[in-house]
Order: C-alpha cells, then structure tokens, then sequence
C-alpha cells in the first residue's frame, strides 16, 4: 500500500476493512503446507492477532493458534526506563518448531520493538519463518527491519505518533496521528 501523507486517521469501520484485507493479504502469502501461527506484541498487538485469527478461520476454515510475546525485559532501553517496567506474561502454549510465525503489532516505527520481539521469539523455539504484520506503518526507521503487511504506512511530521485504539483495551477502535 502506498504511503499516506501527513496526518490520517481510521474509523472502526476503516480498520475492520483493514484487518480483513490484512487477513486476505496473509493467507495469500502462505502456501498451504504452512502450519501458521500469531504472535500479539503486547499489548494492542495481541487483540489485532485474535481479530486476524477470526477473520482467518472464516477465509479458510482452519483454526489459527494465538500466543502472546512480552518484550518488555528484552528492550535495549530497559536501563534507562523510569520506575519498575511492567512485565506481563508471554503465552505460547504451542511450539514454534516448523511453524510460521506471524508477529502482530499495532505500528512499526523505529523498529526496536519487533527486534526485542526477534529476542523474546527465539528464546521459545526456532520457527521456520517468521512473519511481520503490523496495523501501521510509520517513518522513522533506526533499524533495517520492514513490516510484510501493513495495513497503512503513513509519513509522520516530526513531533507526531500514531496512536492505535482498540476496543478491547481503550474501548473503541481507530487510528490517528497526534502531536505528542
């Protein structure tokens, strides 16, 4: 998908069409013989990986396993962090081993957050693939890692985030660049 300029924002109704092209898009990307799985970064990551693993189960009538990863002790800014980090669990109550990993997460900016993920990935198993889907996509790339699927890739003025919300945790659902 092209790159959008400026500021953009998704509706519930946008982002519900999103994750189902992303559906779409992923199992057009996987043969047949993968035995794929979804990984939610935590924490909006993990609810876009259900949604995905609902509107993948209805495209091809498989059910998808969903685990989820907490990066949060494998960040290279864990030092410098203000105050006890929080550290939720990581549930992967099935193995990697010959799987295709699909990472989820909410939006790819620096790129620090899917190598921490990387780390936190391999400490559970080595898959055969892994897989990177992201709702957003921004500029601002600090490492040489890109997204498979992205919903929306989006140049963010300087001073500005992509705030996601999701129903599940913030209790609506929507996509929008702020001033932070």
């Amino acid at each position: 998908m092209p790159a959008a300029p400026g500021p953009c924002s998704m509706d519930p109704g946008q982002m519900e069409a999103t994750l189902q092209r992303l559906a779409a898009d992923l199992v057009a990307q996987v043969k047949p013989e993968e035995q794929v799985v979804l990984l939610g970064i935590r924490s909006r990551g993990l609810p876009l990986a259900e949604r995905l693993a609902t509107l993948l189960r209805a495209a091809t009538g498989a059910a998808v396993p969903v685990g989820s990863l907490d990066i949060t002790l494998y960040r290279d800014d864990l030092t410098e962090m203000v105050g006890s980090p929080i550290v939720r669990p990581t549930e992967i109550p099935f193995s990697l081993k010959d799987r295709t990993v699909v990472l989820v997460d909410d939006v790819l900016y620096t790129g620090r957050t899917i190598r921490s993920a990387m780390d936190a990935l391999l400490d559970h198993g080595r898959p055969r693939r892994v897989m990177l889907l992201v709702l957003a996509d921004r500029s601002g790339r600090e490492l040489p890692i890109q997204a498979d699927l992205a919903g929306l890739r989006v140049e963010v003025p300087p001073g500005h985030r992509v705030a996601v919300r999701v129903k599940e945790i913030d209790g609506e659902d929507g996509v929008t660049v702020e001033a932070c």
